[in-house]
């Protein structure tokens, strides 16, 4: 198969989703209202809830969700052959994904930007929701471990990359003094200075590099590494969201956008061929991913078509800087439109591989070696890119090399193979460390909250020492398990509880599409919450009997087994609240004037 037919078929379905589906949704089941006072509006206090311009807050949104689940995920379920990872990327991006990022954005927004569990609180029961709350923190604390295990992986001993990505902190805060002080509300000057600055920075790489005194100091180690992320993770959760973490998103938007675009139009210039079969012949498993194509596509690709850490940044930063209900579409639908094609490129970028170099990329030199196979292009690719490439899993170096190589292959460029892999490096480490201070600041909201039940103090989002205290004991938890573990054993762990809050998400939220007299579209996200519950749970059961116990894992066969006995509780009280809803007979009207079957808390 061509590569670039795949593209183009994920462009259509995706386009004609949004303004069929999407537009469905927004009108007939949520009915969004532009008179309607956001958030964002009411309780305006110029540091956490911020109206925000709709494109500005695409692009943070789209940062923050946009992680390593599109990236890496694709790339390791390319084990399978791509004809699985596509029919998942595509069908469950259009029906499941997008659909649960839409309602968890606005049912965060119908309930004053409050987190998850909170949300839980009002629409199921206080103690569905205090369980929800301990399961979305644990499952975050995961979260946000692997995503900046990936964050290591590909900026370790990489100076180029780790200058820029470094670069945009500083080119973030220009960017939000100039929009919120010099020249308020001008997203076009400080646009034109981030996108220059930024040019400008990945320019300067190379010379970084070959300077003897930047050189060293930007080429850092993966221990020191994995110490500063946790550092600016704290910085980023206790700053204003108008000074760092959103315009470094919006910036990071620019970067992650413009690379897809490249990236697609060298596809169409190219036309490369899918070296990887439709089905490999490792669909009961194999040296990537150790578990069958069901279930594990479905926790391996992860972000790229459904994720729970959607809900977090949905419940978390972006609503409370929602200006305007309609926007909900644009914003939540719609970035994960957009993340859904970033799954297929990254999927089409490892395919065009020849098989047997993946998997010498990508499997352990022990492993590669049982398969029998012979590498082809290999020893060419990793002399162009002046990289060790082979026996580096975890898909960042494969997804690097598998666009340095589509890259290099257009016209004039067959010479710059090595400036666009470690472009590649730099652009992935940028897409997931901007998930990394939005998860942060969240978490920061959840722990707020969760003791501020305890001490009311707490609960004030404007007390320093809870935003400071919060924010070094978050930042502490996930930054230990940074710093002590690898990459093989979060990833899968993060896998199957990031699709379990999702699946809780989408039953919440199915939970209030009913209790608001839309029970006949109830089934649009209680199918696919169900089903997600259902097949998450099965991967979590072999993931723990077949992978941790086996190997010795306890403490994570622990965290996994804990994330889904919380998880049952959450499921077993949302159902109860469906049975109670659905056998209301009478309706009441809201505040709004709105016919609902129940009143909640708002």
């Amino acid at each position: 198969m061509n590569a670039a037919t795949l593209v183009f078929v994920s462009l259509c379905v995706f386009a004609i989703a949004y303004r069929v589906y999407g537009l469905f949704l927004a009108n007939k089941v949520l009915e969004l209202s532009a008179t309607r006072v956001t958030p964002a509006v009411k309780m305006a206090d110029g540091r956490d809830y911020v109206k925000t311009n709709k494109f500005v807050l695409f692009g943070h949104h789209f940062a923050a969700i946009a992680a390593a689940g599109p990236l890496l995920g694709p790339v390791l379920a390319a084990q399978y052959g791509y004809m699985p990872g596509a029919l998942w990327i595509i069908v469950g991006c259009v029906l499941a994904g997008a659909v649960h990022d839409m309602v968890v954005l606005f049912a965060s927004v119908r309930h004053k930007g409050h987190s998850l569990g909170k949300i839980a609180d009002s629409e199921i029961g206080k103690v569905t929701g205090h369980v929800a709350s301990w399961a979305v923190l644990f499952i975050l604390i995961l979260t946000l471990a692997g995503l900046s295990i990936a964050v290591v992986n590909a900026m370790a001993e990489s100076a180029w990359g780790t200058f820029t990505v470094f670069a945009t902190i500083p080119i973030a805060l220009l960017m939000g003094v100039y929009l919120h002080i010099w020249r308020d509300g001008d997203v076009t000057g400080a646009s034109i200075i981030g996108v220059v600055l930024l040019f400008l920075a990945i320019l300067a790489g190379p010379y970084v590099v070959a300077s003897p005194t930047l050189g060293p100091l930007f080429n850092l180690s993966k221990k020191t590494i994995a110490l500063t992320i946790p550092v600016y993770g704290f910085v980023a959760s206790v700053l204003p969201v108008w000074l760092l973490l959103c315009p470094r998103d919006y910036l990071s938007t620019y970067l992650k956008v413009g690379t897809i675009v490249m990236l697609t139009a060298g596809i169409f210039l190219v036309h490369p061929n899918m070296q990887m079969p439709a089905f490999s012949q490792f669909l009961a498993g194999g040296p990537v991913i150790p578990g069958p194509v069901f279930p594990f596509i479905f926790i391996t690709i992860a972000c790229g078509a459904l994720s729970g850490f959607h809900a977090i940044i949905g419940t978390g930063t972006t609503p409370k800087m929602i200006g305007n209900e309609r926007d909900i579409l644009f914003v939540g639908y719609g970035a994960m439109l957009v993340e859904g094609f970033v799954a297929i490129m990254a999927l089409v970028a490892a395919c065009t591989l020849v098989p047997a170099d993946y998997f010498a990329i990508n499997a352990a030199p022990a492993a590669f070696e049982k398969l029998g196979m012979h590498v082809q292009d290999l020893p060419m690719l990793a002399a162009e890119v002046q990289e060790k490439i082979q026996g580096r899993p975890g898909g960042a170096v494969s997804l690097a090399v598998g666009m340095a190589h589509i890259f290099g292959r257009v016209p004039f460029m067959q010479h710059l193979m090595g400036y666009w892999y470690h472009f590649a490096i730099m652009f992935e480490a940028v897409f997931i460390l901007t998930a990394v201070d939005t998860g942060t600041r969240v978490g920061r909201f959840f722990l707020q909250e969760m003791i501020g039940a305890v001490i009311p103090k707490f609960d004030d989002k404007r007390w320093w020492p809870g935003v400071l205290s919060t924010s070094a004991l978050f930042t502490a938890t996930w930054g230990y398990l940074v710093y002590t573990g690898d990459i093989s054993t979060i990833w899968p762990l993060f896998g199957m509880s990031n699709q379990l809050l999702a699946s809780c998400a989408l039953i919440i939220g199915t939970t209030m599409i009913i209790r608001l007299n839309k029970a006949r579209y109830a089934w649009l996200t209680a199918i696919p919450g169900v089903a997600m519950a259902f097949i998450t749970m099965y991967a979590g059961y072999l993931n723990i009997f077949n992978n941790y116990l086996p190997g010795g894992k306890y403490l994570l066969a622990f965290l996994g087994g804990l994330v889904m006995v919380l998880m049952v509780f959450v499921f077993i009280g949302a159902i109860r609240r469906w049975m109670e809803l659905l056998a209301i007979k009478t309706t009441l009207k809201d505040e709004y004037g709105e016919t609902v079957v129940a009143l909640a808390e708002e």
